[in-house]
């Protein structure tokens, strides 16, 4: 009767840490899709950004950030 109740409870904890981890990397790709289709930052917000930063953006340097934080997304 007890070997019955400790296959359950193990079969339990299995289970659970199989969940959280399935569910864990299913959420990371997700969000890693979502981000790249949407970045938080594109050049308008970045020219607003550099301009309140009281730089003069040029778009040889808007264009450089850029391809920079692309690479770092890709990473």
């Amino acid at each position: 009767m007890t070997l019955g109740i400790v296959w359950v409870i193990i079969i339990a904890v299995l289970t659970l840490v199989g969940g959280v981890a399935l569910g864990f990397f299913i959420a990371r790709k997700y969000m890693m899709n979502y981000l790249k289709k949407n970045p938080p930052i594109n050049e308008q917000m970045l020219r607003t950004l550099m301009m309140q930063m009281g730089q003069k953006p040029s778009q040889k340097k808007i264009n450089q950030m850029m391809r920079s934080m692309n690479n770092q997304m890709d990473k």
